[in-house]
């Protein structure tokens, strides 16, 4: 690519990258969201990014349950823009797509009025160009006080925390081009992990303090497994409001655009530190120094105690005759890839690009992951090797069917919306992507099952995403029934599984469904449905 084909990378004469406010708004409030271009340090290098009101992530947007605000966006950044507010069941017309408004050119505004009806963690990050603008650090929380008081259990704190990830090339961000996504099979690893935009987050607490983490992935394709030994963990909450029982856990993942919220008991003095597990590494994510001043005052409920909240066990109750129901709408997910061999005299030979032992002298598909075998001129022109530090290739059974690393980057690398085709699939009609037609109606309760199919060129994880026009509930996965309800608007469909949702359509308006890694969906991986009131 020349200069002239991608977005800028230098960082010369930026503002630097500050840290993120919290800003509480009153309903009714107005705020000022402005995107433009820092400089951000990241380690040993100084990058130029993008962040919203020169922070990263962007401010913290603290509010309460069924409050409105008014948001006067401005685009000062590289590229047309929009802000879509992730999760949040709002009007269609300030849902931040180029479907439900004329995206701002540089320069321009445009005045959201953003709605707030259930309590959780949500956030907003941009809608075009999504691989880019995301990766380059436009993403932000919100955060919604339940009107409830008792609705969480007590703690004496809470944190929001952003998970992330970004790619580096010789002291830069790798480029992007302006017209086309690539790393469109795996999305697009990063090779520095970022916590609320920071490579090295230090944090503190007191003897027996109870914190609540509001996390968010915010990565354009890595999954997160979140541990943090040494201290206590209980889950509370996920996507859209607590959940239906509390449980200790020891770990919690989250994939792209998921959030789930944590109570961590520091119960004992000493340095601890929250981090992210795959099966072959451990990464680091934020150093935790435990004093021993002990957290005052008391919390009114011991941390042992675990609830059950009786709302979402009202809800199960509700929904028990769809568990056996046949699902209204089945949605399969496939990829087909169409590279070609370099021109060239002689036979072609297949390899899969994730084991390079498998070499066949015909077309088909790698035994070990299901990849469809490519030609083996193509994988050594690429740079014919795996990502040298994280082994060499997986099967999906080990992994538990997800993607944790890209075990075939410089293919990856190449790979773009010309020769990979990520399809959603309405398996009653045919239709594929943006042809697929599904109308509803305020008040429907439509089950969709999703089909993570194995039969494609790619088989790999796909976080599902449902915009505002209602929220769901994972009714089952592969048979088995959910255990523990909560209010989803993004859910992890792993490799070969099949996932029962129950959508709960609130909303009138046209809004999009789509798989949250970025590269996906700039490659075509998403549709729109209707719903009438």
């Amino acid at each position: 690519m020349s200069a002239t084909d991608h977005f800028p990378s230098d960082a010369a004469g930026l503002p630097e990258a500050s840290s993120p406010d919290v800003v509480e708004l009153a309903d009714g409030a107005e705020f000022e969201l402005r995107i433009a271009p820092v400089a951000k340090r990241l380690g040993d290098a100084t990058v130029r990014m993008l962040g919203y009101n020169g922070s990263i992530p962007g401010p913290t947007l603290k509010v309460r349950e069924g409050s409105t605000i008014v948001v006067h966006a401005e685009n000062r950044g590289d590229s047309e823009a929009t802000v879509h507010w992730h999760g949040l069941r709002l009007e269609n017309q300030y849902d931040g797509t180029h479907q439900t408004q004329r995206p701002m050119a540089v320069g321009e505004r445009f005045t959201a009025h953003v709605s707030f009806p259930d309590p959780g963690v949500y956030w907003y990050h941009p809608h075009i160009r999504e691989d880019y603008g995301q990766e380059m650090g436009l993403y932000g929380n919100c955060l919604v006080e339940p009107a409830d008081p008792d609705y969480w259990p007590p703690a004496h704190r809470e944190l929001t925390v952003t998970l992330d990830d970004i790619l580096l090339e010789d002291g830069r961000v790798a480029p992007f081009s302006r017209t086309e996504t690539n790393y469109a099979a795996m999305g697009r690893f990063g090779d520095v992990l970022l916590i609320n935009g920071q490579t090295q987050l230090s944090l503190t607490a007191k003897l027996g303090e109870v914190v609540r983490f509001y996390l968010t992935n915010t990565a354009n394709t890595r999954v997160f497994n979140v541990a943090l030994p040494g201290a206590r963990m209980k889950l509370v909450g996920g996507d859209s409001g607590h959940v239906e029982h509390e449980r200790f856990v020891d770990n919690a993942v989250l994939a792209p655009s998921e959030r789930v919220v944590i109570d961590a008991l520091f119960d004992r003095s000493g340095a601890l530190t929250l981090e992210h597990h795959t099966p072959d590494r451990v990464y680091p994510l934020a150093a935790i120094e435990v004093g021993a001043d002990r957290a005052e005052p008391s919390l009114d409920e011991p941390f042992e105690v675990l609830r059950t909240n009786a709302d979402m066990t009202a809800v199960r109750e509700s929904i028990s005759s769809y568990l056996e129901a046949e699902p209204d709408k089945t949605l399969a997910f496939l990829a087909e890839m169409d590279m070609a061999a370099p021109e060239g005299d002689g036979p072609v030979v297949y390899t899969c690009p994730m084991h390079l032992e498998v070499v066949s002298d015909e077309p088909g598909h790698c035994p070990h992951c299901g990849m469809k075998l490519l030609p083996s001129q193509l994988v050594a022109e690429a740079g014919g090797e795996q990502s040298h530090d994280h082994g060499h290739g997986h099967d999906h059974a080990a992994a538990g069917g997800i993607e944790w690393e890209d075990d075939m980057v410089d293919v990856n690398r190449l790979t773009t919306p010309a020769n990979m085709h990520w399809k959603l699939i309405d398996r009653e009609t045919g239709a594929e992507n943006t042809a697929i037609d599904w109308r509803f109606r305020v008040g429907d309760r439509v089950k969709i099952r999703l089909l993570n199919e194995m039969a494609g060129d790619h088989p790999m994880h796909h976080p599902f995403h449902v915009h505002g026009a209602g929220r769901f509930l994972i009714l089952s996965r592969d048979g088995a029934v959910e255990e523990n309800l909560v209010w989803k608007d993004t859910v992890l469909v792993r490799t070969g599984e099949t996932v029962d949702i129950l959508l709960d359509v609130t909303n009138a308006g046209l809004w999009m469904a789509h798989c949250h890694i970025a590269e996906h969906h700039e490659s075509g991986m998403m549709f729109s449905f209707r719903v009438d009131e």
